[in-house]
């Protein structure tokens, strides 16, 4: 027998008939064709299942051949499906179970519905490519659903944990012997489970169930899971080689069974669980007979009260009713008598606003007058006797309002015209105004701003007028001009300087009388708006806000009045200012929006101050200008008044530009006819120079630091601490220059910025002049008078050029103190300008000296007399400049331009020397050179402008050799 004989199961089961053993498949097969078959002619059925019928294939006949095929495929458990041939199976035949059975589709191990129902599977490639070829093999996967979320079991890990602990904490605590079920209700709920009568409770333990069902990672779609599951429900053993011969293919029904029999396992267990809970459904029920119960003694209570609140309402509530309404008809016949008396206080309503109006009390009339329409609308709404009274008390609301009006006009006329005087202003009767305000702000009526700005302008332009008469007529000048215009444009500045401060003087005082109208003014509508927190300095207004009846200023109402009285403010103090701005720049009463096309009165230049002020003057006139302005600025804080002070800056730059031209043309004129000499330097201009080097500033005066006797003394330097500076006189002129820019810009702080502009501008034509008279292709011409430009000459250019550095930083701080840091600083690129200059200079000094050694050496050879005359040439040139650098030059520099001399000597000699093919060999043309240099170097010395140790023969012989060699 072969090894799959051996491995065939012992013995085969019938499920209904007391689980009957079978020892071999034919045996089983033949029970049910005697005990679960019946005939139908020569079809037969299958009864094998519940209630004898077959559960696969109920009532449907077949023939013999037919019937064993679906008994091997659906009734048999020893192995998978299979199929026989067509031959009928008898117990004959058991020999063909020893043969190697023949393949058909029924071998494989996995059937097709398996195959086709296992969604991650796919189309088995080995199992159809057989027969429909490799077309049919899926070669693409099928990607996940984009619109769903990818859930791992990372997404459960947190649950899982977390009702892991409470689930052994519910096990522990109520966890019981569940309640056994009947087996009638077994079998009525689970069919599947085929419960004999002596069931026992190992039946429904679920310890029989294969654990890797109950495990936490089962995937069936894992081939090892797969493999392990059938491992275990299809045990080997039941493969036989009966089997394999009878191509039975029953293992798919096996695991049907098994899978359903594991199903209600767990559903009994499940069904068993649900059964410990029935006890709280009995509770919930108890619960309800309770609650009905409790709701019909409920009932009954209710019934009993409402009986006895009967008995009540008729023995106690309706003869309480009936004195309550007596007193009410006791309460209507008092409403009666109260109607009468009203009555009778608006049938003097007339007579009353009649003696208000003649205290004037304009708002207690108001008042009365709205409350009498308040009561004939509310009160005594339908009494035929006052129906003509609300058209009265409109009229009479008309003649209030043009009443009002026109009381204020005169209150306003008579009160800013009046005298002003230098002392505190004082408003004439605030009673009345308060009164008038307060009346008109009632009606809800704010044209008294209008009506007080209009008359303010009237006041200004009198004020002026007046002003500009009062100056003309205390001249003594004689003018055929007869209008005020013509007169205004014969006035002197002095005059004219006399009539601003008059006239800014009169509008000042005239602006603060208006300041007092308007602050009584702002308190009234506070006050009307039911704002009592204003300040108590006026006692009529607040005797007169303390009692404004009921009504109140809504509070945008309020807003909107504030408002336009303070664009009012802002308008006349703005118009008063711009009157006087237009007297400084065109000396003209005349308003431009006033003035004809054809008018030709503001002729006379718009720059007149400008032209014929004095600095003096102007500075005077600045300081008005600025106290002016700030006391404007007091009465009107909410607006910035800059015309008065922009008509003054017109004029005033303009003036500066006028001393800036003159500065200018007078500073090239002595530019031109400088000599380029060493000047001595007033005592007055060193104390300056001390000045600013001490200070920082450029204000000083001179006579209050100097002797009169001593302001006559000169010295030949200018002393900046321990420096010496010689100079020229046009540069002594130019630091006076910038003394008065910076001087200016202090005294007229407007002109500040215009004041620095100039000056970087003066500095920079200055040092483009210089470079063209010195350097440039202006020396030594006529205009110069030089006939050559000398050493000297370039060093007090130098050191000039150098004063003006020193100076520059500290006007730039002056500027800044003035203008403030943020403006543009004009002065950076005039001191680069300066520094190049400078440069070019100290540059032109070594080319000066450089061109007479080279002429000298031209001409030297080694030969006898040493020393040559080439050489001693060289050392005259050394002294002459040091003569002609030592007073102008500080020492340092004087070593810097020696140095720069002797190295410019190597060069040269060493040049001359490998030309002359002269070596350093000890020999006598050697010697001679060492001779030479040796002269040069002692003259040198005597010069003391280089350091001993630097005009060794040693140390200028490695030098002019070395250069030799390299070359």
């Amino acid at each position: 027998m072969s090894k799959l004989s051996e491995q065939r199961p012992a013995w085969t089961l019938c499920d209904y008939c007391d689980k009957r053993k079978f020892s071999t498949i034919q045996g089983f097969m033949k029970h049910l064709l005697e005990k679960h078959c019946s005939r139908n002619g020569d079809l037969l059925v299958c009864r094998y299942g519940e209630n004898d019928v077959c559960s696969f294939m109920s009532d449907e006949s077949f023939n013999s051949a037919e019937y064993e095929r679906h008994v091997l495929k659906y009734h048999t458990m020893t192995i998978p499906h299979s199929s026989s041939r067509k031959s009928s199976v008898t117990s004959n035949n058991s020999d063909r179970y020893s043969h190697e059975p023949e393949w058909v589709q029924y071998t494989p191990a996995q059937n097709l519905p398996a195959v086709l129902n296992d969604p991650n599977k796919g189309k088995q490639k080995d199992l159809f490519t057989k027969t429909w070829g490799d077309s049919f093999v899926e070669i693409t996967d099928v990607p996940d659903p984009h619109y769903l979320p990818h859930i791992s079991i990372q997404h459960f890990e947190h649950y899982l944990k977390k009702i892991g602990k409470k689930h052994k904490q519910h096990l522990k605590l109520n966890l019981v012997h569940p309640k056994p079920h009947s087996h009638a209700d077994l079998l009525q709920t689970f069919p599947n489970l085929r419960i004999v009568k002596n069931v026992e409770k190992s039946h429904f333990d679920i310890s029989i169930i294969p654990k890797i069902f109950l495990q936490q990672n089962f995937d069936l779609s894992s081939s090892e899971t797969f493999n392990a599951v059938f491992s275990q429900t299809v045990p080997t053993s039941y493969i036989s080689t009966n089997l394999i011969e009878q191509r039975a293919s029953n293992s798919a029904k096996l695991l049907q069974e098994k899978f359903s029999h594991y199903l209600d396992m767990v559903e009994v267990q499940i069904a068993q669980q649900v059964a410990q809970k029935s006890d709280a459904f009995f509770h919930a029920m108890t619960s309800h007979d309770v609650l009905m119960e409790q709701l019909g003694q409920t009932i009954s209570l209710v019934k009993t009260f409402r009986e006895k609140i009967k008995r009540i309402d008729n023995d106690l509530v309706y003869g309480s009713l009936k004195i309550l309404r007596n007193e009410r008809l006791r309460t209507n016949h008092h409403q009666v008598v109260r109607k009468l008396k009203v009555m009778s206080t608006v049938m003097q309503t007339q007579p009353t606003i009649q003696l208000l109006l003649s205290s004037p009390d304009y708002v207690g009339a108001l008042d009365l007058i709205h409350t009498t329409e308040d009561l004939l609308k509310q009160e005594l709404a339908g009494i035929h006797s006052f129906r003509h009274l609300s058209s009265e008390l409109a009229e009479m609301l008309g003649v209030i309002d043009t009443l009002m009006k026109e009381e204020f006009e005169k209150y306003a006329t008579a009160d800013l015209n009046r005298p002003l005087v230098d002392s505190e202003p004082v408003l004439l009767e605030a009673e009345k105004l308060i009164c008038i305000v307060m009346g008109m702000v009632r009606r809800g009526n704010s044209t008294f701003v209008d009506i007080y700005e209009t008359e303010c302008v009237a006041a200004v332009k009198a004020a002026i007028k007046q002003a500009v008469i009062e100056v003309i007529a205390g001249t003594d000048r004689l003018s055929s001009e007869s209008s005020i215009e013509g007169q205004l444009r014969l006035l002197t500045v002095d005059e004219w300087a006399t009539l601003l401060a008059n006239a800014t003087n009169v509008l000042l005082k005239l602006l603060q009388r208006i300041k007092k109208g308007y602050n009584i003014m702002v308190r009234a509508v506070h006050i009307s708006a039911g704002n009592h927190s204003v300040q108590k300095d006026d006692d009529v207004i607040l005797n007169y806000g303390s009692d404004s009846g009921d009504w109140q200023l809504s509070h945008d109402e309020e807003e909107k009045i504030l408002q336009k009285l303070k664009q009012f403010l802002m308008f006349v103090s703005r118009y008063s200012q711009e009157r006087c701005a237009q007297l400084l720049s065109s000396r003209s009463l005349v308003w431009p929006d006033e003035k004809m096309k054809d008018d030709s009165r503001h002729l006379n230049g718009t720059y007149w101050l400008a032209e014929r002020a004095t600095l003096t003057q102007l500075k005077k006139m600045s300081f008005h200008v600025k106290n002016i302005t700030e006391s404007w600025d007091k009465i009107c804080p909410d607006v910035v008044l800059t015309s008065l002070k922009s008509a003054f800056n017109v004029q005033a730059i303009k003036f500066m530009n006028k001393f800036h031209s003159e500065k200018m043309k007078k500073l090239f004129l002595l530019l031109d006819s400088e000599p380029w000499r060493q000047t001595d330097v007033p005592a007055t201009f060193q104390e300056l120079v001390n000045h600013i080097a001490d200070n920082g500033t450029f204000a000083i005066d001179t006579s209050s630091h100097i002797a009169n006797n001593e302001k006559n003394k000169t010295q030949s330097f200018l002393m900046i601490g321990d420096e010496k500076f010689a100079v020229v006189g046009t540069v002594l002129l130019l630091v006076n220059i910038i003394a008065e820019y910076c001087m200016h810009a202090e005294e007229i702080p407007s002109c500040g910025e215009h004041l620095y502009r100039y000056l970087s501008e003066l500095l920079t034509q200055f040092n483009s002049r210089c470079y063209s008279l010195v350097l440039g292709g202006d020396a030594v011409s006529e205009k110069t008078g030089l006939k050559t430009i000398t050493i000297n000459n370039l060093a007090l250019q130098l050191r000039s050029l150098q004063l003006i550095l020193w100076l520059i930083p500290h006007v730039r701080v002056h500027f800044q103190g003035i203008i403030g840091e943020s403006s543009k600083d004009y002065l950076d690129k005039v001191s680069q300008k300066f520094k190049d200059h400078a440069s070019d200079v100290n540059a032109k000094l070594l080319e000066v000296m450089h061109k007479n050694i080279s002429a000298e050496l031209r001409h030297w050879d080694a030969k006898p007399p040493v020393p040559s005359k080439s050489f001693q040439n060289i050392c005259k040139h050394l002294k002459k400049c040091h003569e002609a650098v030592y007073g102008v030059l500080p020492h340092s520099q004087i070593q810097e331009l020696y140095k720069g001399v002797n190295t410019s000597f190597i060069n040269t000699f060493s040049e001359k020397l490998q030309k002359m093919n002269i070596l350093n060999n000890g020999g006598p043309t050697h010697g001679l050179v060492t001779q030479e240099l040796l002269f040069y170097l002692e003259d040198f010395k005597q010069v003391k402008a280089l350091p001993p140790e630097s005009l060794e023969l040693s140390v200028i012989n490695e030098e002019i050799w070395m250069h030799t060699i390299g070359r």
